[in-house]
């Protein structure tokens, strides 16, 4: 074994559809690093691991899984005496990848997340070996993913993406944000509407599945609707598999505080933020696409479906809550962020809507300090 290896690792960060597969990580922190409005990899230096490196990975889970299935039962039980023999027989002596290997056994070992933020930065040849490696060793894996920059898709040539592809990279997450250009450069995304447009149609071409992450709020009041149309417009030209919600939230030490702070960047409210997503929705056209929103900081859990056949749907969602008194947004925001609710639905269950009611007089929370008391739950979560 190297000696400058120092075992199996793992980023901090993954989408919430991958909370059931394996983490491999082939690079360190974010190559860009520069975006206003995350928190994530601050005062990181990024960094590739040595290929060599992520093979041992690999090979440690590999190890792993195969000694745990094989203390497995005629009834496929382990008993917590044989799990913990098998952790101390385990040759690599990592029991971070020994108890990695036994959550992804638990979530049925179906999928693959490659991290960290921009795994697509290490060179092709390299990450097509560590590919046919996992489909080596884990021939049953349905699907591997991975984050990708736009950027960074437009430096790979069109025949190397494909071969990427075709050695079992199946779905890229970007990050698009926004589709406007002007909210593209406030917040130092580092790409154009026409790079995320040509990105996305890459990966899509090389026969890839696509989700694009659009960021609610990012414009603020002064580009909300801008950016609600141009986002549109760039996701109508994409068509990507997927449109995943994620609501800006603004903790205190990213950059984009700073402006927020100051009254040079005026957050949305969530009723602003609802107009938004309904615009948004409804200029959606032509696509095929299947709209997800789900993240804790999203204010609708439940604007989930295919377009364009749930497009009604969705909207009405939106339009319900744009349609409550001042007093029943109160109750469904706090109510969504607490975990209360999962849908607007949910503010037909009175026992529901009463046991809120008491959460917002207990901490004071009325309409006017609403949107306030979420800004500072949220940044829990962050």
């Amino acid at each position: 074994m190297d000696n400058n290896y120092s075992g199996f690792e793992q980023g901090p960060i993954r989408p919430p559809s991958e909370s059931e597969s394996l983490l491999i990580r082939i690079s360190r922190n974010c190559p860009w690093n520069r975006c206003t409005f995350c928190p994530v990899y601050k005062g990181s230096d990024f960094s590739l691991r040595e290929l060599k490196h992520i093979i041992f990975d690999i090979d440690a889970i590999k190890e792993s899984v195969d000694t745990i299935l094989s203390l497995k039962d005629d009834n496929g039980t382990i008993s917590q005496t044989q799990l913990f023999d098998a952790k101390k027989k385990i040759k690599s002596n990592d029991y971070l990848a020994f108890h990695t290997a036994l959550n992804w056994i638990s979530g049925g070992m179906k999928s693959i997340f490659i991290q960290d933020a921009n795994s697509l930065i290490i060179k092709p040849n390299d990450l097509v070996i560590i590919l046919k490696h996992i489909q080596k060793c884990f021939p049953q894996v349905q699907r591997v993913t991975s984050y990708a920059r736009s950027h960074t898709i437009n430096r790979i040539k069109d025949d190397l993406l494909k071969e990427i592809s075709e050695s079992g990279l199946n779905r890229i997450h970007i990050g698009l944000e926004s589709g406007s250009d002007k909210v593209l450069e406030y917040v130092k995304k580092g790409i154009t509407k026409e790079g995320h447009i040509k990105a996305g149609l890459k990966v899509k071409n090389a026969g890839m599945e696509l989700s694009e992450y659009v960021m609610p709020g990012l414009g603020g009041r002064k580009f909300s609707e801008e950016h609600a149309l141009e986002t549109a417009d760039t996701l109508n030209q994409i068509n990507p598999d997927f449109i995943r919600l994620r609501s800006l939230a603004i903790p205190n030490h990213v950059e984009l505080y700073k402006d927020f702070e100051s009254g040079k960047f005026e957050k949305c409210t969530d009723f602003e933020v609802a107009n938004e997503i309904l615009i948004l929705l409804e200029n959606l056209d032509g696509i095929t696409s299947t709209i997800k929103s789900d993240h804790i900081l999203n204010l609708f859990e439940d604007i989930e479906g295919k377009l364009p056949e749930d497009k009604d749907k969705m909207i009405d969602i939106v339009k319900i809550f744009l349609g409550f008194s001042k007093d029943s947004q109160m109750i469904y925001q706090v109510g969504r962020r607490t975990g209360v609710f999962r849908s607007v639905s949910d503010m037909n269950n009175p026992e529901k809507v009463e046991h809120v009611r008491k959460t917002c007089e207990h901490y004071d929370i009325t309409p006017n300090s609403v949107d306030q008391a979420i800004d500072e739950l949220i940044k829990r979560f962050i």
